[in-house]
């Protein structure tokens, strides 16, 4: 089927009648255009460095190419991520595909019991599904070994990046075999992920569905300048204006707790999720969140990629973000697989500077809303350096009077 087929699907691909079989029992008929692009390239076992916004099929991308090929040989895969929800995530998505091979997996994480993963890597597992931290733990524990991967996976390797990982991906990459097959997914391509790619890649194909600083397209966004003090009286208003899952992001965790706790007084169903929380309250918290358990999750950027939550209908941005490209995998936590999404953002009059930078990442204007029922702040004005000779103040000593009062 050619690509300009507006109904492409997963025939065609090169995948084998067991997975046809499996996608079919899971509704899977049409590919995303990353899948599309990426599974027949993945399963000629080819490098691949995937650029693609968050929420478009990323996982399955790999995932699908990956444990075909591992079906035909006694190697195993590994999957880095950058945190350990995401891992979760991955584990998640992947099982169904695995297991119709015969494949177990490991998820290697920190956060979670040392003696259970060793056990579980005791089992053999064909999938080791890692975050690099945990990774660099296991190895330097010799619990594992790194000789026969014959698939590398780099999932959200720019966030990886951000996150300061990128010494233990080094040294993960000295301990994995040279003759392997690597791909890299990336929802932005910064310099760093450049230099891997021509450090540790073989002539990896470029598969590029949207430019950095994309967002997803069926994301609607709005902006609202409004006064600090006000923030949370506009939060609560929206939230009874909007019924659905609201995904807010906070700055510091600080933040974030205390967005929670404002929500919970006023009966509001919230959770919240940074790094402060432990492993299993963050899971807890995205399991109710998932479930219905709780309409409200409230989250720093460690969940910005690692939430995948089908029908999110609104994106709040209680803060803008530090890092401008993270606004970009914030909102696209909503209006996922073809959905439409909405998402949300305060801003202080003192932050012209931010809006205008995701602004030209984005290189789109973001529409300003106003609420009846608050009033409505302005950007302030841009501040105009002028010079402006030193005031002398009384007169002018002499250098002799100047000498002397050093002395």
């Amino acid at each position: 089927m050619n690509e300009q087929n507006n109904h492409p699907s997963f025939y065609g691909l090169g995948l084998a009648p067991s997975l046809m079989e499996l996608l079919d029992r899971l509704k899977f008929r049409t590919p995303t255009p990353i899948q599309y692009k990426a599974i027949p390239v993945g399963l000629e076992g080819q490098d691949i460095i995937g650029i693609a916004q968050t929420g478009t099929g990323k996982t399955m991308a790999f995932g699908l190419p990956m444990i075909q090929q591992l079906s035909k040989t006694k190697g195993r895969g590994l999957i880095l991520v950058p945190t350990r929800e995401l891992a979760l995530q991955v584990d998640e998505a992947l099982h169904k595909v695995a297991q119709t091979m015969n494949m177990r997996s490991a998820v290697l994480i920190g956060g979670a019991s040392m003696n259970n993963q060793v056990r579980d890597l005791r089992r053999h597992p064909r999938l080791i599904i890692a975050t690099p931290g945990r990774l660099i733990d296991h190895l330097g524990q010799r619990t594992l070994k790194l000789t026969d991967i014959e698939i590398l996976v780099l999932d959200e390797a720019d966030r990886m990046l951000d996150m300061g990982f990128a010494p233990q991906i080094e040294r993960i990459l000295q301990h994995v075999p040279k003759e392997r097959q690597t791909m890299l997914f990336s929802a932005t391509m910064p310099e760093k992920i450049v230099q891997i790619a021509a450090q540790y890649m073989k002539l990896p194909v470029s598969v590029e569905i949207a430019k950095s600083g994309t967002a997803a397209k069926d994301v609607i966004q709005e902006l609202f300048i409004v006064k600090r003090d006000e923030k949370s009286q506009l939060l609560v208003k929206l939230l009874e204006q909007y019924r659905g899952t609201v995904l807010i992001f906070a700055r510091t965790k600080r933040g974030a707790s205390r967005i929670t706790r404002g929500l919970r007084r006023l009966n509001f169903n919230a959770a919240e999720i940074h790094s402060d929380r432990s492993l299993n309250q963050r899971r807890q918290a995205l399991e109710g969140f998932k479930s219905g358990r709780f309409r409200i999750l409230v989250a720093t950027d460690i969940a910005a990629r690692g939430i995948d939550v089908k029908g999110i209908e609104l994106v709040i941005n209680y803060d803008l973000p530090d890092d401008t490209e993270n606004y970009v995998h914030r909102i696209g936590r909503t209006g996922r697989a073809g959905q439409e999404g909405l998402a949300i953002s305060f801003a202080t009059p003192d932050q012209r500077g931010e809006v205008a930078a995701i602004e030209s990442l984005m290189r789109v204007a973001l529409p300003i809303s106003r609420h009846p029922d608050l009033s409505h702040a302005e950007f302030e004005s841009p501040k105009v350096m002028s010079f402006k000779p030193r005031p002398r103040f009384g007169r002018a000593r002499s250098r002799g009077s100047r000498r002397g009062r050093r002395r």
